[in-house]
C-alpha cells in the first residue's frame, strides 16, 4: 500500500463511504473553532469527499465552500449533496486556484499524503491563505506510516513528528493556535489549528 493507491481506493469506495460515513457531526465543535464566527467566510475543503457532514456544516453557517478532491466519484456525491458549492477535481498537492480563503481545512485527507508530500503542501496552504486565515489539519499524533482501511480497501497514512509540523507552520507564516493529539472528543484524531500571520 502506497500513497499513490489512495485515490483509486476512494474511487472504489465512494458509494460505500457515502452510505456509511458518520454524520453525527462530532466535528462541529472543532469546525466552529476553525470558523471563529467569521460571517460569509470563504472555505477551502481539501479532500472534501462527499461533502457530508463537514462541507455542508460550513454551508449551513453561510460560508462559501470550495471542495477539492482527487476522486471523481467522491465529487459526484459532493455535487449532489451541495449543488450550490464549487467542486474541483484536483490533486491537492498541485492546487493553484489563484484565490485566497479564510478557512482551509484538510480533515482526514492530509494524513493520506506521503511525508514528503505533506511537507510540500505548506507552500500550497500559504498560497491559498488570506491574512488571518485559519488552517485546520488532522495528522497522526507522532511520526509513522500506518495502514488503515476504508470499506474493504487498505489506505495509507503518514505523519511527521509534532516538532516537525510546528517548524513547517512557522516557516510558512502560520502561528499554531493549538494541537490536540489523540483527542477523545474527535474519536482519537490529532488536530491542529493554525492562523496565518
Amino acid at each position: 500500500m502506497q500513497p499513490k493507491d489512495i485515490l483509486p481506493a476512494y474511487e472504489r469506495e465512494a458509494d460505500h463511504w457515502a452510505r456509511t460515513r458518520d454524520s453525527s457531526l462530532y466535528e462541529a465543535r472543532f469546525l466552529s473553532e476553525a470558523l471563529a464566527g467569521q460571517a460569509g467566510a470563504r472555505v477551502l475543503d481539501l479532500g472534501c469527499g462527499t461533502g457530508v457532514p463537514i462541507a455542508r456544516w460550513f454551508a449551513d453557517q453561510g460560508c462559501t465552500v470550495t471542495g477539492v478532491d482527487g476522486a471523481a466519484a467522491m465529487l459526484d456525491h459532493f455535487r449532489t449533496n451541495l449543488p450550490e458549492a464549487e467542486a474541483i477535481l484536483a490533486d491537492m498537492t498541485t492546487l493553484a486556484l489563484d484565490r485566497r480563503f479564510d478557512v482551509i481545512l484538510a480533515w482526514d485527507s492530509f494524513f493520506h499524503l506521503s511525508k514528503a508530500a505533506q511537507r510540500a503542501m505548506f507552500p500550497v496552504f500559504t498560497t491559498h491563505a488570506a491574512q488571518g486565515a485559519r488552517l485546520m489539519l488532522t495528522t497522526g499524533h507522532d511520526e509513522g506510516e500506518p495502514i488503515g482501511q476504508v470499506g474493504v480497501s487498505p489506505v495509507y497514512h503518514a505523519s511527521l513528528t509534532p516538532a516537525a509540523y510546528r517548524a513547517l507552520f512557522a516557516a510558512h507564516g502560520f502561528d499554531v493556535h493549538w494541537f490536540r493529539p489523540e483527542n477523545p472528543e474527535a474519536w482519537g484524531r490529532s488536530i491542529w489549528l493554525a492562523v496565518k500571520t
